[in-house]
């Protein structure tokens, strides 16, 4: 298993962050937020906000792999009566794909998160057809609690995605 580091990002990585970020495949398993194409100004004005989150509702790092950011996660503390609750956001770079990286980096802001941040669940929506997202939260304890049919709208096709929780241990 190739071994990572989880770090705040800084502007030094703007060009890793474009380099990897500008992907078809990446940008298709995310939200329309997520840029495409994904310019060097794009990765700049992330890595500014991610510097200026508050860390007690929002987790931004960047996924280090032989001192290179080659991806990105983040834990976001949900508003009113999800007080409770954060979800997650992840992708790393396609040549890094299948090598455990992701698996790691989950457990490790999980535990981060679950440890810092006044929460009792994490849960993430990956979309229906994106099997290794599925796969990486399933192998950190994360449990399907349902599919949302019809419910992403991307390059012009509805699909469905799915609704997966890993709750704090004791709770």
């Amino acid at each position: 298993m190739t071994p990572i580091r989880l770090r705040p990002w800084n502007l030094e990585d703007a060009s890793s962050l474009q380099k990897y970020a500008n992907n078809p495949a990446i940008a298709g398993n995310l939200r329309d937020a997520f840029p495409e194409p994904y310019t060097l100004e794009d990765a700049q004005a992330f890595i500014q906000s991610c510097q200026q989150s508050n860390p007690k509702t929002t987790l931004c790092y960047a996924i280090e792999v032989n001192r290179q950011a080659v991806g990105s996660i983040g834990l976001f503390v949900q508003q009113d009566v999800y007080c409770k609750s954060a979800e997650i956001g992840y992708w790393v770079g396609q040549p890094f794909w299948r090598q455990g990286i992701m698996t790691q980096a989950i457990r490790q802001i999980c535990e981060e998160g679950f440890a810092t941040m006044d929460i009792v669940r994490i849960y993430a929506q990956p979309f229906a057809r994106n099997f290794g997202s599925q796969t990486v939260l399933e192998k950190n304890g994360f449990q399907l609690e349902g599919t949302l049919r019809n419910s992403v709208y991307k390059h012009g096709e509805l699909q469905d995605s799915y609704l997966y929780a890993l709750l704090k241990p004791g709770c």
